[in-house]
């Protein structure tokens, strides 16, 4: 060991490192060198971190002892006393007191009642008697749940036992009793699901002065039985009644080595038994350890501290007290607001552009465009309706005499009823986009949170300006559609005419109308509501509409098709969305009651999002599927009203279709130019303006209201956020500090190589005898163990079986180690089970 005095240092640095974290408060996961100590509920596991302070501490008794991970740093020094990271400052030489300590923070935690929990309880222990050791004591596997315990104990503990051995600076203290068989190792087996090469994981058996007279637990202790890269190291604990008998742990340690000494199976490794030699190993290691990892963690300090730095300068400067700095950070804000607005509603190929949702400009726009269209169609689509209502007015115009003429103020009558109804339509349309507005504006204000009142400041004044404009902007599309009404204007080039009118009316009738082609008007994912869960309903399905059909198939290959439904006399209805679902739906039906699909009255079609059943409800109106009308009927004497208007007058019939064609063409260009201004209003009134009102006005506004001072006070959160941040980035300098004052050129003693390592994967299937070591006829049968890969398979008795590199047993990490026995010929390949050669030792 005594090479190795600059490697004594590495471990109080890691100390250091710790406190350098703790004492800034930090969090800072550094994942650094431990020693896990995993075990069997009665291990022994508590007894050997005891043996390794020297007194006891640790809680005792039935049950789960331990019941939440303890992290044990031991620290050699002159005095002797115990603190604790939950009560700082607060020094502890009764041991007893660090004991009912320990339960007390346990159950302040878990309850008293044995629950368990996986925040760890600190404790540092100096003491010259003491190697530097980091120890983490995690709880014993249980089968059975007691007290409050919840029924997946067993769960619980092995994920708290994970977390902490599957890092893998974590070094595995395997402990194991003697008087039990290895192969049932609850230890071995932990360690083994995390650490397969046995990179990390050191075997330590207790209670060698318990197993029955005559047996011995040489073979394990030699490495034969079931060989770990590092070897077992054997330890005798105080008994009971010793520990109720206070024998004091100095005298325990003497006889404990008079015990491996006296015996006459141990004798002559005793070297590489008890206490003293375990903590020494340990320290190695963990030093080894830690000279490996330092490296790693030295980058990773740097990389972190190289984050914070772009964060830690916005607060270099920062003093609360000085007036200036809040102005210049009032007008940055501002001026940050601008550019995210205006880089919201006019788009961007930042790379903040949003890739989740559409939002800003781009829902404006198709607000504009889908769902403005959307609404007017919405609106005017009851063909019946429309034609009674033209017949009554062709036949109120004409009153008692007989018309011979179709009279036009049939057709204004008719016209001026539709573009009143675009009012409803645009007015949603101005809603929908202010709505937008300010939510864009409340993002961009988002970024102003660490002073919260100038940011409620700011986004009151930006949206009462936009509210106000919006209420402009409502009354001059009102007066667009007046405009309309005033002025019915068939001269325009694009009205079809009467003669045109009449004409078109009798084509149509020859022909049957609708002559579009059939061409793809959209495609995309779309689930079937009412098919059962077994039929498929819940997946999505591709789907392709045309302007005759709409087809669905497994998926976007459109190799598989499911069905193919024709549009013909199909109308759309939405559906309130489900108790449980969480999908917006609506239904394609007949609305003469006709079965749509299958034996369904109607298809129920779902999509994730509002804004997703809103585009396809468009793209149906483009085929022609129009929504339902949910009014019921005007005039109760629908029937026989219907009767008259429909069959008893051929001359009456083609009037009514000339105006139906006359109103259609109008409307039309009503339609038309509506959908063509109302963006442009939009955008001039309210959009645009709220940019200017924004750029130019917005700082004036926020001048004239408020106070500053009040105005840019930081939200406590913010405070706390930069302390933390400041404290972070000192945490990361002191460490880079520390770690700066290790030489890393200390000598290293490397992992030992594997041993044979066929017993890891492949001995699953041969369980086979171990040879009896000469100290008395003990038999191990080695239970099969599927999870442990089959240890205890066709392993190595001793040094002596299968390839093996030539200079007998590898020596480990650890001085004075006698030479295996001598290699035998390589003759056969690893893996099959032989039985072992028996070899006088």
């Amino acid at each position: 060991m005594s090479g190795n005095m600059g490697m004594e240092q590495l471990i109080p640095i890691v100390n250091k490192l710790q406190d350098a974290f703790t004492q800034l408060g930090v969090h800072m996961q550094l994942d650094l060198p431990q020693i896990a100590v995993v075990g069997g509920q009665s291990a022994g596991k508590s007894s050997v971190l005891e043996n390794f302070v020297g007194k006891d501490f640790l809680p005792r008794g039935s049950g789960i002892v331990t019941r939440r991970p303890l992290i044990l740093q031991l620290i050699n020094g002159q005095a002797e006393f115990g603190e604790f990271l939950h009560c700082k400052g607060k020094k502890f030489t009764d041991f007893d007191e660090i004991r009912k300590e320990i339960e007390g923070e346990t159950d302040r935690i878990t309850g008293s009642n044995k629950g368990i929990s996986n925040i760890p309880i600190n404790l540092r222990v100096y003491s010259p008697n003491v190697l530097n050791l980091t120890l983490i004591d995690l709880p014993g596997l249980t089968k059975v749940p007691i007290g409050d315990q919840p029924a997946d104990i067993e769960a619980q503990i092995k994920a708290m036992i994970f977390q902490f051995i599957k890092k893998e600076t974590c070094l595995i203290l395997a402990v194991t009793p003697a008087n039990t068989d290895l192969a049932n190792s609850d230890a071995l087996k932990l360690a083994k699901e995390v650490d397969p090469q046995g990179i990390r994981t050191i075997g330590v058996i207790t209670k060698l002065d318990l197993m029955d007279d005559g047996t011995d637990a040489r073979d394990i202790l030699e490495n034969k039985l079931l060989p770990l890269r590092r070897g077992y190291i054997g330890v005798v604990n105080r008994s009971q009644k010793d520990i109720e008998g206070r024998k004091d742990i100095v005298a325990a340690l003497a006889a404990e080595r008079k015990f491996f000494l006296s015996h006459p199976s141990y004798r002559h490794i005793a070297d590489r038994l008890g206490t003293p030699y375990l903590q020494r190993t340990l320290n190695q290691q963990l030093t080894n350890h830690i000279r490996d990892t330092l490296p790693g963690l030295r980058d990773k300090l740097q990389k972190q501290m190289l984050t914070l730095e772009k964060d830690v300068e916005q607060y270099k400067h920062f003093r609360p007290d000085d007036p200036s700095i809040k102005t210049k950070a009032m007008l940055q804000m501002i001026q940050q607001l601008q550019s995210d607005f205006e880089r919201t509603i006019e788009g961007s190929g930042s790379a903040l552009v949003n890739t989740n949702e559409l939002s800003g400009g781009a829902k404006i726009n198709r607000i504009f465009h889908e769902r403005l269209r959307f609404e007017i169609v919405k609106m005017s689509c009851d063909e019946k309706e429309l034609r009674r209502e033209i017949s009554f007015a062709i036949r109120n115009i004409h009153g008692i005499r007989v018309g011979l003429f179709t009279p036009d103020m049939a057709f204004e009558a008719i016209v001026k009823k539709q573009i009143a109804q675009l009012k409803e339509p645009v007015l949603k349309c101005v809603d929908l986009v202010v709505q937008e507005l300010s939510h864009v504006v409340r993002i961009c204000t988002d970024k102003m949170s660490r002073y919260p009142r100038l940011r409620d400041e700011t986004e009151r004044i930006i949206t009462t300006h936009i509210r106000q404009r919006e209420q402009y902007c409502k009354e001059q599309l009102l007066l667009l559609i007046d405009f309309e009404l005033a002025y019915m204007n068939t001269n325009h080039e694009d009205f079809i005419g009467f003669a045109n009118a009449q004409n078109k009316s009798e084509n149509a009738s020859k022909t049957g109308t609708r002559a579009i082609g059939n061409q793809v008007i959209r495609k995309g994912h779309m689930c079937i509501q009412n098919l059962g869960i077994m039929k498929g309903g819940s997946r999505p399905y591709w789907f392709v509409l045309t302007s005759e059909s709409i087809s669905w198939y497994k998926d976007e290959d459109e190799k598989e098709k499911k069905y193919m439904l024709p549009l013909d006399g199909l109308k759309l209805r939405d559906i309130e969305q489900g108790f449980m679902s969480r999908r917006h739906t609506f239904a394609l039906f007949n609305p003469e009651g006709r079965n749509v699909y299958k034996d369904y009255k109607q298809l129920e079609l779902s999509c994730e999002s509002v804004d997703d059943v809103d585009s396809w409800k468009a793209s149906f109106l483009r085929a022609g599927v129009y929504p339902e009308k949910d009014s019921s009927t005007a005039n109760g004497d629908e029937s026989t009203e219907d009767h008259e208007t429909s069959s008893l007058d051929p001359q009456l019939e083609r009037q009514v279709e000339t105006i139906r064609n006359l109103v259609d063409s109008y409307m039309k260009i009503v339609t038309k130019t509506t959908r063509d201004m109302v963006p442009k209003a939009l955008m001039m009134m309210i959009i645009n303006n709220a940019k200017d009102f924004i750029n130019g006005e917005l700082l004036a506004h926020l001048y004239a209201n408020a106070d500053q001072s009040q105005m840019m006070e930081e939200s406590p959160e913010e405070a706390a956020k930069r302390e933390e941040m400041l404290r972070m980035y000192h945490a990361c300098k002191e460490a880079l500090r520390i770690i700066g004052d290790v030489s890393m050129a200390t000598v290293s003693t490397p992992v030992p190589p594997p041993v044979k390592n066929d017993w890891l994967s492949s001995g699953l299937d041969n369980p086979r005898l171990s040879p009896p070591s000469p100290g008395g006829p003990r038999k191990v049968v080695p239970q099969q163990q599927g999870s442990l890969g089959g240890v205890g398979g066709g392993g190595p008795p001793g040094g002596i079986r299968g390839p093996h590199p030539p200079a007998g047993r590898p020596a480990p990490a650890i001085p004075n180690r006698p030479g295996g026995a001598p290699p035998l010929p390589q003759g056969r390949p690893s893996g099959q089970a032989l039985p072992a050669p028996l070899i006088p030792s």
